[in-house]
């Protein structure tokens, strides 16, 4: 019956049967039997047999008066099983309305998840419940457990086991899918934990994933011996505890999301408060470095200056571990190294193979990981942000777009700190040249015409007083007085044209430029393709510039030779200056050069200077201005 599904009769069993079944019944004496099977909602559930010790066979109508009987055996195993499972249901769906309740109550994530082990060990009852969550490294940690007995779980909640080999969680995390397994087979660390410790002999797993991503697993088990193997419909029922835990940690993270946000958006509108009112740099470091350690919840946040030797200077330390003003050499392999040599964020998740003095300073205080983000100050690399943490636990993966939001605030601070600073000294170089200036014009003054005029203030008075005592020639004194009356007035208009040539105001910049050419001591190569007027400033800063160049081609340069353009392009005037000197002009020494990128950048301008040592000095001047209509 159990090949056919069909009823059956053997009338001589001792001639007729065979296996072990039959042996039974021959034992007995059984000469004949009818059996008829017993079908439950249409699979073949089992059957009633009837058999004597007679000779004679079993009435020819056996099967059809047993057939009356397996009718009612068939409908009240039915009813008792549809009990069952209704029983079953209603077990699983309170079971699923305890944690439900739980998930809408915004209950914290780890008593959820102990809930949900609870629920599922007594609904299906087996003798451990476990959760575990997928951590990004190939390792799993036990958020959740339950035991039959009430025992404390062989691993606890927290504690994190590496996937691996093959057992039930490293089986689901590789597949993502169902798993079930006999522990008389396992290998990994996992499947000693559970074979040795869990004792474990049985146990499937059904994968939790949150919003499309493989979270983690649910596993159960059986430990005892002697257990039939767990029903067919586990997974099945462990799949409606998935949900829920998915949207537990869905709903869980959404709130986490939303609160670290709000707190971003609070820490940086603090920093940025710091950086609009221009509070100086190293307080806007301090505070950059409290927010990032609070936000991050790190035990250690620094930022890091680049200076030009190649070492980095600490500017700002929160948790203590650091003392702002060190200064150590960037070498060897380490975070604060990487970040120099790439410009870009990087993340350590090891210090214990790090090198070099920062490797060292940090592996020193028990750092384990951290993120490090660059600070960009206008196209430059300026230093780096860095939060470090002295747990096991990574840091999490966004930390880098997080920090990057703070870097741009300490890259405005530090622009805006630079542009005051630039400001201020570009304002005193002002004040030096005009105080320079000043002094330059009182002493020609004083040494030349102020003299001469003194002197002819002298022989005028001579000559008064030859008149009254009717001595001299007052013809020739006068004369004299008025010759060099004659000479002070060209040298007086001599010094104005050195101050502002009258040919500039008068014909241009080209004429300008011509006659500056032809009173040079050395030769001056000229190429003018522009006759066009330009605004006064313009032509005056541009008309500096080449006066300048020329005087210290001849003072400091040694050169022999001077090549001079200049030209219009694009709605700008440019202005060449190129000597065969000895090179080696440094703008940052003295109040010249520096004097006249002041002149030229307060007009909106440019000015380069190449001047490499044996290679001479070349000067390059971008006036972006339209001519002026005259």
């Amino acid at each position: 019956m159990f090949e056919t599904g069909r009823p059956a009769r053997i009338d001589r069993y001792a001639d007729n049967s065979s296996g072990p079944v039959s042996a039974a019944p021959r034992e007995i004496g059984i000469r004949s039997a009818v059996g008829t099977p017993v079908v439950v909602e249409g699979r073949l559930w089992g059957v009633i047999f009837a058999g004597w010790t007679l000779e004679q066979p079993l009435p020819a109508d056996t099967e059809t008066r047993l057939a009356s009987f397996t009718e009612l055996v068939a409908t009240a195993i039915a009813n008792n099983e549809s009990r069952a499972a209704l029983a079953r249901l209603a077990q699983e769906q309170a079971a699923l309305r305890r944690v439900a309740t739980l998930v809408a109550q915004a209950t914290p994530p780890e008593q959820v998840f102990a809930a949900v082990a609870e629920e599922v060990g007594r609904l299906l009852a087996v003798d451990f419940a476990i959760l575990v969550r997928y951590d990004p490294q190939d390792t799993l940690e036990v958020v959740g457990t339950w035991t039959r007995t009430g025992a404390p779980a062989p691993t606890p909640v927290g504690e994190r086991l590496p996937l691996g080999g093959r057992n039930v969680t490293t089986l689901v995390y590789q597949t993502a899918r169902p798993a079930q397994i006999d522990y008389s087979d396992v290998s990994g660390v996992i499947g000693q934990v559970a074979s040795q410790d869990w004792r474990l002999r049985s146990s499937v797993g059904v994968p939790v994933s949150v919003e499309g991503r493989l979270w983690g697993c649910i596993l159960v088990g059986f430990s005892r011996p002697g257990l039939l193997p767990l029903p067919a419909d586990t997974e099945a029922q462990l799949a409606g505890f998935t949900e829920l835990v998915a949207t537990a940690i869905a709903n869980t993270e959404s709130r986490a999301s939303l609160a670290r946000l709000a707190q971003e958006q609070a820490a940086l509108r603090r920093v940025a408060t710091l950086v609009a009112r221009g509070a100086v740099p190293e307080e806007v470091f301090a505070a950059v470095a409290e927010e990032v350690g609070r936000l991050f919840l790190v035990e250690v946040a620094a930022m890091i200056r680049y200076e030009s030797d190649g070492t980095a200077t600490y500017v700002a330390s929160a948790g203590g571990r650091f003392v702002v003003g060190t200064r150590l050499k960037l070498e060897g392999k380490n975070a604060s190294t990487l970040v120099y040599q790439t410009g870009r964020a990087v993340r350590t998740e090891s210090y214990a193979d790090a090198s070099g003095p920062f490797g060292a300073t940090v592996r020193e205080r028990g750092i384990r990981s951290s993120v490090g983000t660059p600070i960009m100050v206008e196209g430059r690399l300026w230093g780096v942000i860095g939060v470090a943490t002295t747990l096991e636990q990574p840091l999490p993966p966004d930390a880098e777009v997080r920090l990057a939001s703070f870097t741009e605030l300490v890259a405005t601070a530090i622009a805006n700190a630079e542009s005051r600073s630039e400001l201020a000294a570009s304002r005193r170089r002002i004040v030096a040249a005009s105080d320079q200036a000043r002094r330059r014009i009182e002493r020609d003054l004083h040494d030349g015409t102020q003299q001469r005029l003194v002197s002819l203030g002298l022989v005028a008075r001579a000559a008064e007083a030859d008149v009254a005592a009717g001595q001299g020639d007052p013809r020739a004194e006068l004369s004299r007085i008025a010759a060099g009356l004659a000479d002070a007035a060209a040298e007086l208009q001599e010094f104005s044209r050195g101050i502002h040539p009258v040919i500039l105001s008068e014909r241009g910049l080209g004429p300008a430029l011509r006659t500056l050419a032809r009173r040079s001591a050395i030769p001056v190569d000229l190429d003018v393709t522009t006759n066009a007027r330009y605004p006064e400033p313009i032509e005056v800063a541009a008309y500096y510039v080449a006066s300048k160049a020329l005087a210290n081609a001849m003072k400091h340069a040694q050169a022999t030779r001077v090549e001079m353009s200049l030209a219009a392009r694009g709605g700008s005037l440019l202005l060449s200056i190129r000597d065969d000197g000895i090179g080696g002009a440094d703008p940052g020494r003295g109040s010249g050069l520096a004097g006249l990128a002041d002149r030229v950048e307060a007009l909106g301008g440019s000015i380069h200077v190449h001047s490499a040592a044996g290679a001479g000095t070349h000067i390059t001047v971008d006036l972006p201005e339209p001519p002026a209509d005259r």
